[in-house]
């Protein structure tokens, strides 16, 4: 959504003061796979969610003066893979597990010359009481992009996201299901935002979501302990 959350409290108050609505482009929430997931965990599939992990490895080293370069330059993008396409699976997480608490990190620069971080690990501490981890790489060259949450009576495992296909255990039997996502990726949040506009409510995804997210980055970037 923006740089740091001040700069979405700016936003927020800028859209509120001049009537307008806001939506952020955090269109995974629309997934099929991911509603599903939310439908399981809601209904108590796998008992109570333990532990969740994320990781998104995604092989990225644009060269100077690229069109992309931009994302690897700290004063315009923010950061590395966690402020590009990490905010997408802590906005997951938080959809599914709720508010974060407490934030521990390490941010660092593996195999890439760079201004920002290639690899990044973000350990989240959620108030209900389960913890994840999301992983998120440019250097590494095997592209992932995993969902895994353990409950007190199974798992739910999302080999990939855009895939869609779903692992479901619980109570020692296991089933596959499959939730493909559209085909233009991007639409079904269009289509909400959309839909906002025409009844006066607010987007599915707002500026309050937004600014959840970029209070977790700014403390994985400020290695500090606490989201507040």
């Amino acid at each position: 959504m923006a740089m740091d959350a001040a700069e979405c409290d700016r936003m927020i108050a800028a859209c509120r003061a001049s009537g307008v609505l806001l939506g952020i482009a955090y269109y995974r929430r629309f997934y099929p796979s991911v509603i599903r997931v939310k439908a399981l965990l809601d209904a108590g599939a796998i008992g109570t969610p333990v532990f969740a992990q994320m990781t998104a490895f995604e092989p990225f080293d644009p060269p100077p003066g690229g069109p992309r370069y931009w994302l690897v330059e700290r004063t315009r993008s923010g950061g590395g893979p966690m402020a590009d396409f990490g905010c997408h699976r802590l906005e997951v997480l938080l959809h599914l597990l709720g508010p974060v608490g407490h934030v521990s990190s390490e941010v660092t620069t593996v195999a890439l010359q760079r201004e920002v971080e290639d690899t990044a690990v973000a350990l989240l501490h959620f108030a209900r009481g389960a913890t994840a981890v999301v992983a998120v790489s440019n250097a590494a060259g095997d592209r992932q992009d995993t969902l895994d949450i353990f409950g007190t009576r199974g798992s739910i495992r999302v080999g990939s996201l855009n895939g869609g296909t779903i692992a479901v255990r619980a109570d020692g039997e296991e089933r596959i299901e499959t939730y493909p996502p559209a085909s233009n990726l991007h639409l079904p949040l269009v289509d909400d935002f959309l839909e906002a506009i025409r009844t006066a409510r607010a987007p599915s995804v707002d500026g309050e979501t937004g600014r959840a997210v970029a209070k977790i980055q700014d403390a994985i970037y400020a290695h500090t302990p606490t989201v507040r």
